[in-house]
């Protein structure tokens, strides 16, 4: 088999997976995990296929595994579609396929681990037949089996937006995925809470995906075809499109402006980033291995991944140390601002799974922000340990919840939420495994110094805005202490000083199926970092392999920044300072303690625990809005005044009309005149003829001769 072939196959699996649990198995609970987990092993045992041979390849970005067929006639030509593997999609395969992988094992795990029979509001599945919130609850192998099927599709669509080598199938890919997350965010859908933010994800991504797929109809209409290589690779193309002004000069873009700057609002909204970041932390009412999907394995990492992939089109006509594109001004700018809005409001968050979701928002920022000053391989670099470190995160936060659940079991009070990191603490002694790994994440997030991946990664990210945009920096580094600091909270309040609750303290530590992927993503999550160190800092004795390896991609390879220790003396302070402070100010939190950043705060810390109240201004200026046009204004105005008016107006003149013809001229000349007078005409004409029937055979005979005689007599006369 060749490699062109096997990359083909890569997205099947879950697919084949997701229609055998369907059709066949969702009566097996057992059947449906146990497709679902060997489907994500065939992906991932092909993804790390590709990837070994992909790394064998010199100069991979200019000769990629590739692979076209014609699929649709358009015009004289037909439209191609195929699937590339170049440097950056490897790198992507190796982490989809080993996340999508743990989160498969673990979902087995979480769906069978102490849970609560018939408790809906605890990730537990719900009792066969019960009635919950006025919906009657499938029974559970249904809703079991449905789980691994929505994952499995899910995954699905992230291996084909990762393969495609064209803007179109990415595109499917996308909205796959789009429509996975709305119904496995709204997974619990008994719960009116769930539904509504399956309902608020799949609605405000859609407002991003419209207006990239009108940057995808842009593009096709300006260059005539979708495909990356014969875009990007042409630099006759990128110039035409730098250099064309966007229709007739609109707002003075061109054309590569514009449809960049279309193609980055699907990212915004995709990767939630400010103003469209509202619906990340709500898809939290999902189960949490859905949250480790969309956050590290699939969604939010695909937005990211598809400005990564576009850079060459983002960058059109940029030249390094020059003014930013559009695109990448816009990307600057949204990116630092939303690095730094999240992690504001991450601080004042007690749900231990609402804090990393902010935590994704800032980070996906992080990566935006690092792209739009044209840190290219640092936003592949931090894209790559943030999905181990964040899907590790997750993970162990579902973990944390099950073993608080289990004490929620023993004490039997459902009051108290398993989690609300304040119902928690001395959980690294019950919860061993899950302590230690959680641990590890919460450093990689924080950018603990030289051992943890996310500390190269963020570092290069920081050192690239040093050099080139020090706003960008200042704003990210203040980001970044924050991080540090809301990761040592969350720690703290969880893992440390002594159990707050009865429950917390009759917890303990989950099975291994949801251990052992800790474990391993925990491994990624120190070690991956080290591909990447900056060749300055060892004076070239460590290559820095991801650089030159990702950088490739590019038809022009990026040169190497010039190693500066200062900036990575800020990031080592910044992470250090961070934690030290997160510990001092949480160690000594009490059961029943308010939260200590609330009375130095002030009123600061309702707004950021009631998230800038974005949530209520979006209800005031949309949804309100949007419901009083659809209920009064549509419905009483529209339908039930104005159309339903015209149509009963229509029935009044008819019924009127249709009165007057009755009463002017169907009574008195069809019915009386015509019908009921020919009638009488014939009744009477019938009436004096009746006397001629006498029943006398001598009249009749009689009369029989009278008329032959008048007849003779007529024609003899003639």
């Amino acid at each position: 088999m060749t490699t062109e072939t096997l990359i083909w196959l890569l997205p099947l699996p879950p697919l084949a997976a997701f229609a055998l649990i369907v059709l066949f198995t969702n009566r097996s609970k057992a059947l449906s995990h146990s497709i679902a987990v060997a489907a994500a092993l065939l992906s991932w045992l092909g993804s790390m296929a590709v990837f070994i041979q992909a790394i064998g390849v010199e100069h991979l970005g200019e000769h990629p595994f590739h692979s076209v067929l014609e699929w649709l006639p358009v015009g004289d030509k037909p439209f191609e579609i195929g699937v590339l593997v170049d440097p950056l999609s490897a790198v992507t395969l190796f982490f989809v396929g080993w996340t999508v992988l743990m989160i498969f094992i673990y979902s087995v795990g979480y769906h069978n681990f102490g849970q609560p029979a018939g408790d809906h509001d605890h990730p537990g599945l719900p009792p066969h037949g019960a009635t919950v919130h006025g919906h009657t609850v499938p029974s559970v192998e249904p809703m079991y089996s449905r789980f691994f099927a929505f994952i499995a599709l899910f995954a699905f669509g992230m291996y084909t937006l990762v393969v495609s080598d064209n803007l179109l199938t990415l595109f499917v890919g996308w909205e796959i995925m789009g429509l996975c997350s709305y119904l496995l965010i709204g997974f619990w859908f008994a719960k009116p809470s769930a539904r509504a933010a399956a309902i608020k994800a799949f609605m405000t991504t859609r407002v991003g995906d419209v207006f990239m797929l009108m940057g995808v109809a842009y593009l096709y209409a300006a260059t005539g075809t979708l495909s990356f290589r014969e875009i990007f690779f042409n630099e006759e193309v990128l110039k035409h499109l730098a250099e064309t002004p966007a229709l007739g000069g609109f707002l003075g873009f061109s054309a590569a402006g514009l449809i960049g700057v279309l193609l980055f609002i699907g990212t915004i909204g995709k990767s939630a980033q400010w103003p469209l970041h509202v619906w990340l932390p709500d898809a939290m009412e999902g189960p949490t291995p859905v949250s480790a999907m969309i956050h590290a394995a699939t969604m939010v990492s695909a937005g990211v991944y598809m400005v990564i992939r576009m850079f060459p089109l983002l960058s059109a006509g940029w030249e390094e140390g020059g003014p930013l594109t559009p695109a990448m001004t816009a990307m600057a700018f949204i990116g630092a601002l939303t690095a730094l809005f999240a992690a504001t409001i991450a601080l004042a968050q007690n749900d231990i799974k609402r804090v990393l979701a902010y935590s994704t928002i800032s980070q996906l920022g992080y990566m935006i922000a690092a792209l739009g000053i044209g840190a290219y391989v640092a936003a592949a670099f931090h894209l790559v340990t943030h999905a181990f470190f964040k899907a590790l995160l997750f993970l162990g936060s579902g973990s944390v919840i099950h073993g608080v659940e289990h004490g929620v079991l023993h004490t039997g009070n459902h009051k108290v939420d398993p989690q609300d990191m304040f119902n928690m603490g001395g959980l690294r002694k019950k919860m061993p495994v899950t302590f230690w790994t959680f641990l590890i994440g919460g450093f990689a997030l924080s950018g603990f110094p030289f051992v943890t991946a996310g500390f190269w990664s963020k570092d290069e990210i920081l050192a690239d805005a040093f050099a080139n945009n020090l706003p960008v920096f200042l704003v990210l580094a203040l980001s970044a202490l924050l991080t540090a600091f809301y990761t040592m909270r969350q720690i703290t309040l969880t893992f440390l000083g002594e159990p707050r609750t009865k429950e917390a303290a009759h917890a303990q530590e989950t099975p291994w199926t949801m251990t052992l992927p800790l474990v391993v993503l925990s491994v990624f999550a120190i070690g991956y970092g080290w591909v990447g160190i900056p060749e300055g800092l060892t004076g070239g004795a460590i290559p820095n392999w991801f650089h030159e390896f990702v950088a490739g991609t590019l038809p022009e390879h990026l040169p190497v920044l010039e190693f500066n220790i200062l900036p990575m003396l800020f990031s080592i302070v910044i992470a250090l300072t961070g934690l030290g402070c997160g510990y001092y100010v949480y160690r000594n939190v009490k059961a029943g303690d308010p939260d200590p950043l609330q009375k130095p705060l002030g009123m600061v810390y309702d707004w950021l625990k009631n998230k800038y109240y974005f949530d209520q201004l979006y209800d005031r200026i949309f949804i309100q809005p949007s419901i009083w046009v659809s209920e009064v204004f549509t419905t009483l105005w529209v339908d039930r005044g104005l159309i339903d008016g015209i149509l009963h107006g229509v029935a009044r003149i008819s019924y009127s009309v249709g009165g007057i013809l009755r009463n002017d001229f169907d009574l008195p000349v069809i019915n009386q005149f015509i019908g009921d007078g020919s009638a009488k005409v014939v009744r009477s004409a019938g009436f004096e003829l009746r006397k001629v029937q006498t029943g006398r055979i001598q009249q009749y005979m009689v009369a029989a001769v009278v008329f032959a005689v008048g007849a003779l007599a007529f024609f003899l006369l003639r």
